[in-house]
């Protein structure tokens, strides 16, 4: 399983960012909430959705990345100059922590969703999921694991999208 840190560090293109951090604790998020301010990258980022370019790295954008204490999953929220949500990317966890130095960090179980502003959500890396199972480096139960809790998120948080837009604003007010 690959440890990811929520500084970001596996995202090379990023030459000069600025991150905040805290724990938070009010009465509809308890967690971890993280700004990073992309300064100056070597290779803007673009994924393609629907036909379209949208650029995900780039200097002036903003990753907001939400890590809800006692459960299984991390959004990432990628956010353009004037903080509009460009699309979120979610990764199923199987357990979170922090590290000597201070910075969070989740063990990554391979499924992923990419959700857009108008709602579409798709299912990502399934085939990693899966080839980590029958390499024996993940558990049946994590497998389901990360199978229930992409489930459980679209029949839930993301089954509202406006509500999931007014959730993730309520989040960055929170790290501002």
């Amino acid at each position: 399983m690959k440890r990811s840190r929520l500084s970001y560090d596996e995202w090379k293109c990023i030459e000069k960012k600025q991150i905040y951090g805290k724990r938070i604790k009010t009465d509809w998020f308890q967690g971890y909430l993280g700004l990073i301010n992309i300064e100056k990258v070597t290779i803007p980022q673009i994924w393609k959705f629907n036909g379209e370019n949208i650029v995900v790295c780039d200097n002036g954008l903003k990753w907001l990345s939400i890590l809800p204490e006692n459960d299984f999953y991390c959004i990432t929220a990628m956010l353009d100059e004037k903080s509009d949500v460009l699309l979120w990317y979610i990764d199923m966890i199987a357990s979170q922590g922090i590290d000597r130095d201070g910075v969070p960090y989740f063990e990554d179980l391979y499924l992923d969703l990419v959700v857009y502003p108008d709602g579409t959500i798709i299912e990502d890396d399934r085939d990693e999921l899966e080839e980590a199972l029958v390499l024996k480096d993940i558990s049946k139960e994590q497998y389901q694991l990360a199978l229930d809790t992409g489930r459980r998120l679209q029949e839930g948080l993301l089954g509202n999208i406006r509500g999931f837009i007014t959730y993730t604003y309520a989040c960055l007010n929170e790290i501002k």
